[in-house]
């Protein structure tokens, strides 16, 4: 499982701005207002100096919370339960205030790795800037600038050597197909697995949040072995952070990474959500093959679901490559052509690529729709291989390939996925240059040239004089 780092600090200390850093998203509003942050957000770190991990942007704590600030400190309970690491972030031009004391006060009392960040360092006297926060009795505070990514990689190469490994619990079989089935709460995800499973394996109430937990079945279907992971519904705003849901997104994003195909499921009744696409977005940046089941379908009009057909086509163009079933859980209509898909897309995640089918298809490519000229000079697309499965990755090498506008880099993305016949799974390219090794180095001049200047400087000096 991915480990999990949570940050944690009073309002308008640059958390959220830290968060839309490493994730590389804009999905933390960051704003110059205090306690604007109330819930959990999850996001992907996306950084090379640390290893794959979850980070938690929580509300500001205030030592006289009240009202609704008192529910968001309960949330910020939940994300200190949750994490392996925290980091307690400071102002460093405000200051150390009585809100900092009373968090540091909690956090010593953690058996859980703490690094105090200071924020807001740049412009400022360094030391001035992190001399109070040593009373804080939490170590030698790390210097940042949260909004220009200073100080950054030094704190996560910090965090890196403090993480947990992660261990799985058990052996995997390489021959078995995981299947996550995750959404918003209530959506029908327990009644699915039971109905694929043939029995009433997992509780099922019409009550959000019955299942607590993501729940592990080992089957057999027709001589091949699956494990079917009912998760807990992912919520994008938790009511008022109870125990029962607290670790509900968490467990679902971590079921979704152990996962091979993942079935989103929508409540047709419901339609198309933001909080859906927010969550398929989190779907999406694990790379796993995907199935939008459409649930309770039977129970709308014609009308419903013409509507629900255009949102599909408005709403989640950025996963158009995931299979979509309309099916009803509860009576089973839908579901056995759906899962019977389910191979099929497990097996074009995990697709062998040999590097002269994929540089063949990367020529035919460029010669239909060549790239773009960038500084006079046409980018030059070379060979391609591939660079991993479950998505499956393309590796392109080549010159220029940083100028590559996004429309080329989605044309190609969508040649290899036609050319392959792939459906229901993400294709992820990443493109290389060669490195120039005399970048940034000084050619050394020849002893000829040195007396060129030489001789050049000695004409100038007798001509001035």
């Amino acid at each position: 499982m991915l480990p999990v780092i949570a940050l944690v600090g009073r309002p308008n200390v640059g958390k959220s701005t830290l968060f839309n850093f490493l994730t590389k998203t804009r999905d933390a509003i960051v704003a110059d207002f205090a306690g604007l942050t109330r819930d959990r957000q999850y996001g992907r770190v996306k950084n090379k100096e640390i290893r794959q991990c979850l980070v938690v942007d929580t509300g500001g704590i205030m030592d006289d919370a009240q009202g609704i600030d008192q529910v968001a400190r309960k949330q910020v309970q939940i994300a200190l339960e949750e994490a392996d690491i925290v980091f307690f972030m400071v102002d460093g031009r405000a200051g150390l205030s009585s809100s900092d004391k009373v968090i540091a006060d909690t956090l010593r009392r953690l058996s859980k790795p703490v690094i105090l960040v200071t924020n807001k360092t740049d412009g400022v006297d360094s030391f001035s800037a992190i001399s109070d926060f040593y009373s804080l009795g939490l170590g030698e505070p790390v210097k940042i600038a949260a909004s220009h990514g200073t100080g950054i990689p030094e704190l996560l190469r910090m965090a890196d050597k403090l993480l947990p490994i992660a261990i799985e619990n058990e052996p995997e079989d390489k021959d078995e197909i995981r299947i996550a089935i995750v959404g918003r709460p209530n959506v029908g995800k327990s009644t699915l697995v039971n109905r694929l499973l043939g029995e009433e394996r997992v509780v099922v109430f019409d009550e959000a949040g019955t299942t607590r937990d993501s729940i592990y079945i080992p089957f057999e279907r027709d001589g091949k072995k699956f494990t079917l992971i009912d998760t807990a519904g992912m919520r994008r705003r938790s009511k008022i952070g109870e125990a029962i849901e607290k670790f509900s997104v968490l467990k679902a994003l971590q079921a979704v990474e152990k996962a091979n195909v993942v079935i989103y499921m929508i409540d047709a009744r419901e339609g198309i959500t933001d909080q859906d696409a927010h969550l398929l977005g989190l779907v999406l940046e694990a790379g796993r093959a995907l199935i939008i089941g459409l649930n309770k379908w039977d129970g709308i009009s014609a009308d419903q679901k013409n509507t629900i057909s255009r949102l599909l086509e408005v709403k989640l163009t950025f996963v158009e490559f995931a299979e979509k079933h309309p099916i009803s859980a509860l009576h089973g209509s839908g579901v056995g052509k759906m899962f019977d898909r389910v191979q099929s897309l497990y097996e074009a995640a995990m697709l062998d690529m040999s590097t002269p089918n994929l540089t063949r298809m990367l020529k035919e490519a460029t010669l239909a729709h060549q790239p773009p000229i960038v500084n006079g000079r046409r980018i030059k697309l070379k060979y391609a291989h591939q660079g991993g499965r479950n998505p499956p990755i393309v590796v392109i090498h080549g010159a220029q390939t940083d100028e590559l506008p996004e429309s080329y880099k989605r044309y190609l993305i969508n040649y290899y996925r036609t050319a392959m016949q792939l459906s229901g799974t993400p294709i992820r390219i990443v493109f290389k240059s060669p490195e120039n090794p005399f970048h940034g180095k000084k050619a050394k001049p020849t002893e000829w040239a040195i007396k060129k200047r030489e001789r050049l400087t000695r004409r100038a000096k007798a001509k001035s004089q």
